[in-house]
């Protein structure tokens, strides 16, 4: 008997812990997931305060700019009356049209941005469109939900179940002068079972949609750092450009530019293919709830899971994909990038260690409340 009660007792205990999650909403857009995407905002915000500053090294840029004229002119003249040769004046035009770059850098890396918004908008469109359908099928699928006969029995309006429609939908009822307690007993055990495995599968979806909003946050926030660095520093490169070591570094420096402003729309197009596919897995759950009336734990929420994992990994190769693009860096986007996206990939075989281990439980899970 001690055995007996010590079980229920955990069982209890198990069933309060976990959330009422056959109310919840186990898709991608949940409220703690769609905070995480809110915040691109707040770094388009702090791109846009920062960008204010990207002409204060005119200075100094012009400085450079000038002295490097004045050898880099010299150096020429110099060898043309040594040749004896005519002096080609074009050429020594160069240091003067980058003089004229530095001094009107503000209005030259708006229209940069200008040429370049245009691919952050569209695809942002796409991004849209797959929230809003992800959105209507959430909606939908917590309408067929309430529909169920589980959730009516086990979660009800107010959250606590029926046990009226448990003994009328199951058929337990019984008589007797103990039937009240059992069936009381049967009806918080088959409640338990249901909220658990329905609160293993909304906490794995919850937790790696977290961290698939966090990559893209990250992603993001790597490109932000790196456009305001390269256009606050920018002056400085169109200097050193004049002096003939370094004359590559101008191209050098727009093609960087231009690569990692692609991030976000590439990242944009890879969110909205996710989005898609993440519609057509809540579309399967809709047509598994309305055939059996419950979201058990199935292969499709494996799937479902092992997807999210891909779409973690796949947003750090975004740098990597872009360079396909515009090709100008030799490995991806470079050391600082490679460094995060190993510690993600740390970060990313924690969920997937969960999800095969709930995986694996959930099969001993499956007769539990007799659902």
């Amino acid at each position: 008997m001690t055995k007996w009660r010590v079980m229920l007792t955990a069982i209890a205990g198990v069933g309060m812990v976990l959330p009422m999650s056959a109310k919840a909403q186990d898709g991608p857009v949940t409220s703690l997931s769609s905070g995480i995407g809110g915040l691109q905002t707040t770094l388009e915000n702090v791109y846009n305060t920062m960008m204010v500053h990207c002409g204060e090294l005119r200075g100094v840029g012009q400085a450079l700019a000038g002295f490097g004229a004045l050898l880099y002119i010299s150096y020429r003249v110099w060898g043309h009356i040594a040749r004896v040769e005519p002096i080609d004046v074009f050429p020594l035009l160069r240091p003067f049209g980058l003089s004229l770059l530095i001094y009107f850098y503000p209005g030259f890396i708006g229209v940069v941005n200008g040429v370049m918004q245009p691919t952050v908008t569209g695809t942002a469109a796409l991004v849209d469109d797959a929230n809003a359908a992800i959105t209507t099928l959430l909606q939908q699928k917590e309408a067929a939900l309430e529909k169920s006969t589980d959730w009516q029995m086990y979660v009800g309006a107010d959250g606590s179940g029926s046990m009226d429609k448990w003994e009328q939908y199951s058929g337990e009822a019984e008589t007797g002068v103990f039937s009240g307690l059992t069936n009381a007993v049967k009806f918080q055990l088959a409640k338990i079972s249901y909220n658990f495995r329905n609160g293993v599968k909304v906490v794995l979806s919850e937790v790696l949609q977290i961290v698939y909003e966090a990559a893209a946050l990250c992603i993001n926030t790597l490109r932000t750092f790196e456009l305001l660095l390269m256009a606050i520093l920018g002056p400085l490169v169109i200097g050193l450009s004049v002096y003939d070591p370094f004359r590559h570094v101008l191209s050098a420096w727009l093609g960087r530019y231009v690569n990692v402003f692609l991030w976000l729309p590439v990242a944009n197009i890879f969110g909205s293919l996710c989005g898609q596919i993440q519609a057509e897995m809540i579309k399967v759950d809709i047509a598994q709830i309305q055939a059996s009336g419950s979201t058990a734990f199935s292969a499709t929420d494996v799937a479902y899971i092992i997807f999210l994992i891909i779409a973690i990994i796949g947003y750090f190769c975004i740098p990597s994909i872009t360079n396909h693009i515009i090709n100008v860096f030799p490995s991806g986007g470079g050391a600082l990038l490679s460094k995060v996206s190993g510690q993600a990939a740390a970060v990313a075989n924690a969920p997937q260690q969960m999800a095969s281990a709930a995986a694996g439980g959930m099969g001993q899970m499956g007769s539990a409340g007799g659902i």
